[in-house]
């Protein structure tokens, strides 16, 4: 079963919510990097939050795809999850800060996630 992007975008943010997760962005990259169709950046305040948050959301997606590569997870300073067209980025606050990936990304456009989209556990 193969999720769209929006579906994945979804679920990583179900499952950043359920783990408390701080200020949700979704950044859409289609135009400005081959990498990735969306970042989606999340923080928590301490490295035990940032890896309960990442195993948030790879517990929602888990019965429907698996990260193609995960780093920083040890640490828990900045945790990537590459889900293919969605990466998604779980800073500790102060990293989050110093990286500052939005400003770096300043041009990319900011998705809001629609009510209305199909939850990937209907219609698949």
């Amino acid at each position: 079963m193969k999720l769209e992007p929006v579906q994945v975008l979804q679920l990583a943010w179900q499952g950043a919510e359920d783990k408390k997760a701080l200020d949700p962005v979704i950044l859409e990259m289609k135009n400005l990097t081959l990498v990735a169709d969306y970042f989606f950046i999340v923080s928590g305040r301490t490295d035990l939050a940032v890896r309960a948050i990442a195993d948030g959301i790879m517990e929602k997606l888990a019965p429907y795809i698996q990260p193609k590569g995960k780093e920083g997870y040890e640490e828990g300073r900045w945790i990537l999850l590459d889900y293919g067209a969605v990466i998604v980025h779980v800073f500790l606050e102060q990293a989050r800060e110093y990286y500052d990936l939005e400003r770096l990304w300043a041009d990319a456009p900011r998705v809001q996630l629609q009510e209305n989209v199909p939850s990937a556990g209907e219609n698949l």
